[in-house]
């Protein structure tokens, strides 16, 4: 059964999407940007502190199902310059402590808001 997640926690949706969908034991995460959720507004400092911000959006909504980064399966990092891979891959990693899940990460020519990076995930809600 399709259940649409949402939490206030985390930037509301600015297109025809939802911020994540359950379905069996799969909860799948919409691409997050720096989009400050109490402002709805972006926020375009540099690629170190829009990471933080997209990591703490996928927190909160990972949050609103119970789970944590320990039950992420994949995540997908669009980046616009493979240049800022180190940084986004320290903070990104702060995250996923032990047996980080699958990954890619591509370098895009241009991402929503102007974003520097959008990463999106895929948990998995044990039975």
């Amino acid at each position: 059964m399709k259940k649409i997640v949402y939490t206030k926690n985390a930037p509301a949706p600015i297109g025809p999407y939802s911020q994540a969908v359950r379905y069996g034991n799969l909860v799948l995460v919409s691409g997050q940007v720096a989009i400050n959720p109490a402002t709805g507004q972006f926020e375009s400092g540099d690629i170190k502190s829009q990471t933080k911000l997209v990591m703490e959006n996928l927190k909160a909504i990972l949050l609103e199902e119970g789970l944590s980064f320990a039950e992420v399966l994949k995540c997908s990092i669009f980046i616009k310059d493979m240049n800022d891979f180190p940084v986004i891959n320290e903070i990104y990693g702060g995250y996923f402590k032990n047996e980080p899940p699958a990954r890619e990460t591509v370098e895009v020519a241009r991402l929503p808001k102007d974003a520097l990076v959008e990463i999106s995930l895929i948990a998995g809600i044990d039975a």
